[in-house]
């Protein structure tokens, strides 16, 4: 790019954009290059800039340093290439080594600059694939823990023929649809595979996949919880439950593993239990992977997060449609989805809320340790950027690479 002193808007956009601080493009699209670097510490403690930064503006501000290093070595540069320093006096036969014409003193007005290193811009979202998997086996046994449960709380749904479905208002309104809770689940797949191929082409995906294991896994552990405490009986009478095995371990061992291999989907057949009403797995799972999409795609994509709006609205629509979930397990799941996901991403982009303080109800929290765990090396929002999860050199044959015998001489 051309030199910072004579940068538009537009370049200074360009230059956030690549340097992974999108979130300050809209903030600072008015400022050109002169004005980039005169920013300062006090810049970041008053609007617009204090409503962006999560850090106090210490990632933006650093950046902001190595470029006006960068640009006073670029001015000397051209300085010395314009014959201010690097002419050959008159009666100098050759300049010296390093530029010093002859001057040996120009060694005492020598000033050592420091340089911020590559590794410390890339501190701010370090790998840590460990991290990862350890939230990715924590998601893992809890939904295992809820399959679990599923099988257990089957045993206690009373029948059907005793204890009539619960009322309900959309019942009410709208006559069940068979082929509904299908859609639901194509749906579900739908979102599923569009968040596992985005996550994929993301830059951060390692920070990212454990916020996403560490969220699903929470919300299944609290399913594991209400469901077990309070069992509804069926919302229809439509439901065919699979025959209670009445303490048959090794029986209900086999259901078990047929409901993991399947998903828990009810379209591959694996799910035949009853009792998992309080709250919806399925809302929980529609509802979250579209937040996801939404949150680390880019807005210009508004086209992609409308559509998988779409699919997940359809989606719940048509759970309460087949009359397969209470309109209260939908509307609790929704409601505790949401709320974490929200919660934790604020506790994540803000640095404060990191810290266990009084200050701090959210360090109250009987997950924040693990929070901290999983979030203390990550400094400022993580950026919306993609990449491909593989060197394209890497895939290509090495075709054309001759191998010869040396000659020794």
């Amino acid at each position: 790019m051309k030199n910072v002193a004579a940068w538009l808007a537009e370049d200074v956009s360009e230059w956030l954009s690549k340097e992974g601080m999108p979130e300050y493009v809209d903030a600072l699209r008015h400022m050109d290059g002169p004005s980039l670097l005169r920013l300062t510490q006090a810049d970041f403690q008053k609007p617009p800039l204090s409503l962006v930064s999560s850090d106090g503006g210490i990632q933006m501000l650093e950046r902001v340093e190595t470029l006006r290093i960068e640009n006073h070595m670029e001015a000397h540069k051209n300085g010395h290439a314009n014959g201010h320093a690097g002419g050959i006096p008159n009666g100098t036969s050759k300049p010296l080594r390093n530029g010093t014409m002859g001057n040996r003193d120009n060694r005492r007005e020598m000033v050592h600059i420091h340089i911020p290193t590559v590794e410390a811009k890339r501190s701010s979202f370090p790998v840590e694939w460990g991290k990862t998997g350890i939230a990715f086996l924590y998601a893992l046994v809890c939904f295992v823990t809820t399959t679990v449960v599923i099988s257990v709380v089957h045993e206690r749904v009373p029948p059907k023929e005793h204890t009539p479905p619960l009322p309900d208002k959309f019942f009410d309104l709208f006559d069940r649809v068979e082929w509904a809770f299908s859609i639901c689940e194509i749906n579900g797949m739908l979102l599923v595979g569009l968040w596992l191929i985005q996550w994929i082409l993301l830059k951060h995906r390692s920070i990212i996949g454990r916020r996403f294991f560490f969220i699903v896994g929470t919300l299944y552990l609290y399913r594991c919880i209400t469901m077990y405490i309070t069992t509804l009986p069926v919302p229809g009478m439509h439901f065919k439950c699979s025959p209670k095995l009445l303490g048959n371990w090794e029986a209900q061992a086999r259901r078990i593993m047929k409901m993991i291999a399947g998903g828990g989907l009810s379209i591959t057949g694996s799910h035949t239990m009853c009792g998992d009403y309080l709250y919806s797995g399925h809302t929980v799972m529609l509802t979250l992977t579209y937040l996801f999409i939404k949150e680390y795609s880019p807005k210009r994509f508004w086209w992609y997060q409308w559509l998988c709006l779409a699919l997940s609205a359809v989606g719940i629509f048509c759970i309460l449609l087949a009359h397969d979930h209470y309109t209260v397990d939908v509307v609790v799941a929704y409601f505790i989805t949401t709320r974490l996901f929200w919660w934790y991403h604020t506790m994540a982009n803000q640095q404060t809320l990191k810290e266990t303080s009084q200050s701090n109800p959210f360090s109250r929290v009987w997950w924040y340790r693990l929070f901290q765990y999983f979030e203390e090396n990550v400094n400022g929002t993580v950026p919306r950027n993609y990449q491909l999860p593989f060197s394209w050199r890497a895939l290509q044959w090495n075709r054309g690479v001759k191998y010869s015998r040396l000659d020794i001489q």
